[in-house]
């Protein structure tokens, strides 16, 4: 099985414009940036299953049902024409909680207690593990995962694409492989629109690539 994981576009929450905004997760959107990344995204998919003789008849593309997702799965699935289309709560993003649209001032100043006890935690090599306040911890988005990679085992569809997020997509390379929480805490941050390939050759960078890690 052939497993392409595609992150979204650039979205409000990477340039941080939803500090202003105050959205809640899932209701993330694109920037015009992120709806140009996932079209040219489309675009090189289109040519690379063209240029490698990939059958997509049998494919079928998962998505994460937040907005950001939806969003890119759509344009990148103009160029491919996908029928089987399904979203799955499992691809979700981490969620942020009470962190997810305030700036790390607003954090400090507003929730000074438990920004406390998340830095002590990400200070000590410890981000896998901790959970932002009222959201998850990137455990849980790998637990949630590895059910969904259960799943996927028992599927007869190949090739499978999946666009959904960057932490998820780090955590179902995680279970694929049995990488060790060190390994995600050190993994970079996949650029908007970027593809990841898993097949029987391991797992590469076919599209986009990874930029300077911001914080959350």
């Amino acid at each position: 099985m052939e497993l392409y994981l595609i992150n979204h576009g650039e979205s409000i929450k990477d340039t941080h414009a939803n500090f202003s905004l105050g959205l809640p997760d899932h209701q993330i959107y694109l920037t015009e940036k992120g709806l140009e990344q996932v079209n040219e995204t489309g675009i090189f998919l289109s040519d690379y299953l063209n240029k490698n003789d990939v059958d997509i008849e049998n494919a079928v593309m998962w998505i994460s049902p937040f907005l950001c997702a939806r969003q890119s799965a759509k344009i990148i699935n103009k160029h491919l024409g996908i029928d089987n289309v399904i979203e799955d709560y499992l691809l979700i993003d981490q969620r942020h909680g009470l962190f997810s649209n305030k700036s790390e001032g607003r954090r400090r100043m507003e929730y000074e207690m438990e920004f406390k006890h998340y830095d002590n935690y990400f200070q000590a090599n410890g981000e896998f593990y901790v959970k932002l306040p009222q959201g998850d911890s990137p455990l849980d988005v790998a637990v949630r995962t590895s059910m969904f990679l259960n799943m996927l085992s028992k599927s007869k569809n190949n090739p499978v694409f999946i666009v959904s997020h960057d932490t998820t997509i780090k955590t179902i390379i995680m279970n694929t492989f049995h990488y060790l929480p060190s390994w995600f805490n050190n993994e970079r941050k996949m650029k908007g629109g970027s593809i990841r390939l898993i097949n029987d050759n391991g797992c590469e960078c076919v599209y986009g690539g990874y930029v300077k890690r911001l914080s959350l």
